[in-house]
């Protein structure tokens, strides 16, 4: 493992935090950061590199440097959906903004974003122009759940999604995009509907689902967009239901979702919400990708509570 890297940035410029973790999104950071340091030194910025192998290590560092300088002017942070889950988690409430450059398997934050997908140099310079505009303030969701508190920018899932998710976290082979795919696949041969307890601002009842997901953002899975018209500054959460369904079904409504033209299937069902609290046995919540617990959790919103460099 290489040791994390915490060096000095000169004074008087504006400093930003650029976390790098060389082992997220399969590798595939590997040497991007190092690139987008440059970048943004060239254009007369001071970077501080924060690199770390594991996320642990590496949100240790950047919770450390937030709380020590007081003159941090960004975080970014170089990776996919895990990379910009930590920077969200670093930041959510502070006025430090965050900027990502997209280089993940999934980047459905940056999607929501409409930010350049692996192309460092654009990300860099989309970071640089909003430093001088403000960027712009997003929502944050808010999950409790075993006594501790995460946030998220984008979907948090609970139901089959979610357990694809688990099911690809435990493989080590194929890397990439292909290993959800397959992943997919193989939870859908054995996959139940799940019976949930849904509290949705203050209206309870039971519901037979194969998948809920609560969405600040509008994608998962790198681009499915499951609720194409949720806005991540509206002061909403979207309540994503999949009623149960054959497999045949399930396959031929699956396409669609990448065009988002799924909605008004009788199949699916789309509200508007402020609170959600889900409840079922053997099921384990996942946002934007991480795993968070398993259920019970509480989800509400903590309106423009990010302000981000896009």
């Amino acid at each position: 493992m290489n040791p994390p890297e915490h060096p000095q940035a000169p004074h008087g410029q504006v400093k930003i935090l650029l976390a790098i973790n060389p082992a997220a999104s399969f590798g595939r950071t590997e040497g991007v950061g190092d690139r987008a340091a440059a970048y943004l030194r060239a254009a007369g910025r001071a970077v501080v590199v924060l690199r770390a192998d594991g996320d642990d290590s590496l949100e240790t560092l950047v919770r450390e440097a937030l709380s020590t300088d007081s003159g941090v002017d960004a975080l970014v942070v170089a990776g996919g959906d895990g990379m910009v889950h930590l920077g969200v988690n670093a930041l959510a409430g502070l006025e430090v903004p965050l900027g990502i450059i997209p280089t993940g398997t999934g980047n459905d934050v940056a999607r929501l974003l409409g930010l350049p997908l692996n192309r460092p140099a654009e990300a860099c310079q989309r970071i640089l122009d909003a430093l001088v505009t403000g960027g712009r303030r997003i929502d944050v969701g808010r999950v409790r759940a075993d006594g501790r508190t995460t946030h998220f920018a984008g979907v948090l899932s609970a139901g089959f999604d979610a357990a694809v998710n688990e099911r690809a976290n435990s493989w080590r082979w194929p890397r990439g995009k292909s290993r959800y795919n397959l992943a997919m696949l193989r939870e859908l041969g054995t996959f139940r509907r799940t019976e949930y307890t849904v509290i949705a601002d203050d209206v309870r009842w039971n519901q037979r689902a194969l998948l809920i997901s609560v969405a600040n953002g509008q994608s998962i899975g790198g681009g499915m967009r499951i609720t194409p018209d949720a806005l991540p500054d509206d002061g909403w959460l979207d309540l994503f239901v999949v009623k149960p369904l054959s497999r045949l079904k399930f396959l031929s409504i699956f396409p669609k979702v990448f065009a988002g033209k799924h909605t008004g299937r009788p199949e699916v069902e789309i509200r508007r919400v402020r609170t959600v609290r889900l409840e079922a046995a053997g099921v384990v919540a996942y946002a934007d990708g991480e795993r968070v617990a398993p259920l019970p959790v509480d989800i509400d919103l903590l309106p423009l509570a990010l302000r981000v460099l896009a």
